[in-house]
């Protein structure tokens, strides 16, 4: 178990990512791979009001809908979940006022009295970060939210959130979710990671397998007769220096009898501040692999081998 920032939320350190559910599993799978991840340990579960709004046909909020109907059927002990607002359709942008009618519609379709960990999804220039500091500290007055938290924020702005916060007593945002992976790294280790040692901040990175090249199926950039949605984005990664990654953690991960994907996951977790990386599972043959990379403990001369392989170019004033 790892506790997520300063906050309260001790959980198990790799979150089942929610996005897929209403989209690239249905209802019944959503349920079996729901049912896989808390069989074998598994308590954090990660979505979105968005969730999946792009998908012809859906509205938004079918990922929450799909969980709420599952928690109301298994009714499980001590499961934590984080969803987040300001994309959906009906619930665009961080004003007050949407924040507080966003928060209450994701409560109802995921069935539940309370939001364990509420994200601003994405920052909203177009309203003064003290007004949206003001309405998810008042969600959290009101018993609505236990933990606030923010999701693609610059370093600069969660500095400027928390200030804001401290200046009008609010509750402190607990965690940060970037994305972040072997094959992405850079404003995350550059910016993020001192900002969320300074104010203790858990990160709960997305992407975590960089839409699956990090599992090695994606060896190469041509997704001719793939038919996974995300295989183009996958295969992007499949240049020189990504196949070389892929080739480390295959070593590393053979050394220990663990998949490309449990290894990497690994990685991630080895990384300061990182609570628990987020991973998607679109059918229950897919879960084993999340949840012995939640489990899997590298070496520090490992860690160092994948930072290597993976070793950017810092970015220059």
């Amino acid at each position: 178990m790892t506790r997520i920032g300063h906050s309260d939320l001790d959980v198990f350190p790799l979150a089942l990512g929610g996005n897929v559910f209403g989209w690239t599993a249905d209802r019944d799978e959503s349920f079996a791979v729901l049912d896989a991840f808390i069989d074998g340990g598994g308590d954090f579960i990660d979505t979105a009001d968005s969730y999946s709004s792009w998908v012809p046909g859906n509205s938004g909020g079918e990922s929450e809908t799909i969980i709420g109907e599952w928690l109301a059927s298994r009714k499980p002990a001590d499961v934590t979940v984080a969803t987040k607002v300001s994309q959906h359709p009906d619930f665009s942008g961080l004003a007050a006022s949407n924040v507080r009618k966003a928060a209450e519609a994701s409560l109802a379709r995921l069935g539940v009295d309370t939001i364990d960990l509420y994200y601003a999804h994405f920052d909203d220039a177009s309203v003064p970060l003290e007004e949206t500091v003001t309405a998810f500290g008042q969600l959290v007055s009101d018993g609505l939210v236990r933990n606030v938290a923010v999701s693609n924020y610059s370093a600069e702005r969660i500095r400027e959130w928390i200030e804001i916060a401290r200046r009008t007593g609010v509750a402190l945002p607990v965690a940060v979710q970037p994305h972040y992976n072997l094959v992405h790294r850079n404003v995350v280790e550059e910016t993020i990671i001192p900002v969320a040692e300074e104010f203790d901040l858990g990160l709960v990175p997305y992407y975590s397998l960089a839409s699956g090249f990090l599992t090695g199926k994606y060896r190469s950039a041509d997704t001719a007769g793939q038919t996974s949605p995300r295989a183009a984005g996958a295969a992007k990664y499949a240049t020189e220096a990504g196949l070389r990654i892929i080739d480390e953690l295959e070593r590393i991960g053979d050394a220990h009898g663990a998949t490309i994907a449990a290894t990497a996951l690994a990685w991630l977790r080895a990384k300061p501040t990182v609570a628990a990386p987020i991973a998607s599972a679109r059918t229950v043959a897919q879960v084993p692999d999340l949840l012995a990379g939640a489990r899997l403990e590298l070496t520090a001369d490992e860690v160092e081998a994948l930072d290597r392989v993976s070793e950017w170019t810092p970015t220059t004033a």
